[in-house]
């Protein structure tokens, strides 16, 4: 043992020699760095550096603006350059969200009885999921299967395809106040679906298969509520809670009492809970919005764009997360 750590401190030593004295905070030690599509992590920051930037940040935005598109090896210079990676402790969960394209009705059938409500003046006042779904809804800004709307309140916005071909975005108004239960472990825990295969979708499956009262037990033990509104469909990507549009794959919902909108991370996750997921996510994104799930340093949700595929992708998404925040360099 000692004879390996004097050789260990000799190789050390030999490293400080010739390498900056950066090197242990450098981009290019990161897990992963090497296969980073580095020219669209470049134009992803460069696109949004704008948002809750320090002097440090601000000038590092500042010159990637004005440096315009780059090309492979010459946005992982500027990266490289500008960039020191400082890790967080521990480790954490990576999941990822969308945003979702449900079908709705402007009235009530007899598939289509979940309403969208509109805030109330109060909606802190307005009780837990049961109680406001026992009111009726004569201010219902549109209807959807029950399934779909309790997805829709996850995600925290959508687009509602209408029978005549409108579209509106479902954009978060307010919530309850109540906090966010995940429904997913008492359904494995009942045998209702298996463990390795509790995504999203397939308990969106389950929840449709049996629409009615047992459905209707399992999503109130959730009690978060979510009221929207809507807006036209632009067919673009939805806007985070730093007010820009996300970047698909390379925009973060954070805790935002842990870090700051704006932030860059290089985040590595790995070893997926559920079947059918890709095997790790390893990228440079930045933090753009926020969640009611999403707690403490090491929890993040990707996001990964618009509609089914992103969909079928997001439900499947549950690795152990380790994150390092990039922090500008002058």
């Amino acid at each position: 043992m000692r004879a390996w750590a004097a050789a260990f401190a000799a190789l050390a030593l030999a490293a400080c020699a010739t390498t900056p004295i950066l090197e242990g905070n450098s981009l290019a030690g990161l897990p992963g760095w090497a296969a980073e599509d580095h020219a669209a992590a470049f134009a992803a920051y460069r696109e949004v550096c704008s948002v809750g930037q320090d002097a440090a940040g601000a000038q590092v935005c500042d010159s990637a603006q004005r440096t315009g598109r780059l090309s492979e090896d010459a946005a992982r210079r500027f990266l490289e350059a500008h960039f020191r990676a400082e890790p967080i402790d521990g480790e954490g969960v990576l999941t990822a969200y969308y945003s979702p394209v449900y079908q709705a009705r402007d009235r009530p059938d007899d598939d289509f009885t979940a309403p969208v409500r509109p805030s109330p003046t109060d909606p802190s006042a307005s009780g837990d999921r049961a109680e406001i779904e026992a009111r009726p809804a004569p201010d219902a800004l549109a209807w959807m299967r029950p399934e779909d709307l309790f997805f829709l309140q996850i995600q925290g916005s959508g687009v509602l395809d209408f029978p005549d071909g409108r579209r509106a975005r479902a954009v978060f108004a307010a919530s309850n106040g109540q906090p966010f239960v995940a429904i997913a472990k008492s359904m494995t825990d009942r045998g209702l679906v298996a463990r390795d295969n509790a995504s999203a979708l397939s308990l969106h499956d389950w929840l449709a298969a049996h629409r009615g009262a047992d459905a209707d037990r399992l999503m109130r033990l959730d009690p978060r509520y979510i009221f929207f509104r809507l807006q036209p469909d632009d067919g673009h990507e939805p806007r985070g809670a730093a007010g820009v549009p996300l970047v698909p794959g390379r925009s973060l919902a954070v805790d935002a009492t842990r870090h700051e909108l704006g932030a860059v991370f290089w985040i590595d996750a790995g070893d997926p809970a559920l079947a059918g997921a890709r095997g790790s996510y390893r990228r440079l994104a930045i933090a753009l919005d926020t969640g009611g799930a999403i707690r403490g340093d090491v929890r993040a949700d990707l996001y990964l764009g618009r509609g089914d595929a992103a969909g079928e992708e997001a439900s499947r998404v549950r690795h152990t997360l380790k994150l390092w925040r990039l922090v500008p360099v002058r």
